[in-house]
């Protein structure tokens, strides 16, 4: 069985249903991703790496990550912290806005819980995927253990995934981002690039501008994702360029990279050609933006995945 890891952060989420109700659910980049690869690639082996507390929410979302059968044997419960929390409104055309509340989220804490036995664990592994949340959410005090824990597994033969998911607001200023960056380019086998992910921080503004700035990093598979107009991929010194359909019907943009990413990566460790694999993670996007929320319906999900061709 392959394994892959989703190092990150998993949030309470509230929706409003109407003036006087919200859905309560739970979401994050890393889980998102995590949950719809599963649900594509039951035989892939998907754990979080992640902390929760000992309240409530997190024992709910707990249950959660196992009914979506997740490997939770690296979920941490941390003593006094809690999941953060976010409220998510959507415009006429999907568009999202957030509100958050998680200064004192446990995941900020996910690396102190990382020491030798569990890192050698991890060494057994096929992937490990982190993202630019992922690392603007660990403590500053934390990097440092946190690359060298990335060296190690990059060095056991473990491929190394990252996804810059740039969100500014998580950031002291982009001379910390980029610093950061460099890092995650540097060490990745694998990375996933939206091009407007990389615009704010390098004035990048084409798919093109992207594969020239990571050329230097020398990453085996890079795939960039342009919107709803095409996606790039290099691997190795191979250049396709994917024609996706755009949907027409966008109820909520919110976890569209995310679940590219993972069934992406799903397909990739399942033997899928990059072609393969961009044509079901578009799929997989497409599906996904025209339910409102980040974790759409099992049913609706793999009904629209299984006539795409899983």
């Amino acid at each position: 069985m392959k394994n892959i890891y989703f190092l990150g952060e998993c949030m309470v989420e509230l929706r409003a249903m109407s003036e006087s109700k919200l859905h309560q659910s739970f979401a994050g980049d890393v889980y998102n991703s995590a949950v719809y690869l599963k649900r594509c690639y039951p035989d892939v082996g998907t754990s979080l790496v992640t902390a929760l507390g000992q309240d409530s929410l997190s024992k709910q979302m707990l249950t959660r990550f196992k009914s979506e059968e997740l490997n939770t044997q690296f979920v941490f419960a941390h003593d006094d912290k809690v999941p953060g929390m976010y409220y998510i409104e959507t415009d006429d055309t999907g568009e999202r806005s957030f509100t958050y509340w998680r200064s004192d989220s446990a995941a900020k804490k996910v690396v102190d819980f990382l020491n030798a036995d569990i890192v050698e664990q991890l060494s057994s592994g096929d992937m490990f995927f982190f993202s630019g949340i992922s690392l603007a959410v660990i403590e500053e005090s934390a990097r440092d253990k946190f690359w060298k824990t990335i060296e190690q597994l990059k060095n056991a033969g473990v491929k190394i995934v990252f996804d810059p998911n740039y969100r500014a607001r998580l950031w002291k200023d982009t001379d910390e981002t980029k610093a950061q960056y460099h890092l995650a380019f540097s060490l990745a086998d694998i990375t996933l690039p939206g091009v407007e992910d990389l615009t704010t921080l390098y004035d990048i503004h084409s798919v093109e501008a992207v594969i020239d700035y990571l050329k230097p990093y020398k990453i085996q598979e890079i795939i960039v994702k342009n919107g709803p107009e095409s996606v790039i991929t290099k691997e190795g010194e191979t250049l396709l360029s994917h024609t996706i359909i755009p949907v027409t019907h966008v109820v909520d943009t919110t976890s569209a990279g995310d679940a590219f990413n993972g069934v992406y990566l799903g397909a990739r460790l399942s033997g899928r050609t990059t072609t393969d694999a961009v044509q079901l993670a578009a799929k997989a996007a497409g599906t996904v933006i025209q339910q409102p929320g980040a974790i759409i319906p099992k049913d609706i999900f793999q009904l629209a995945m299984t006539e795409a061709g899983i």
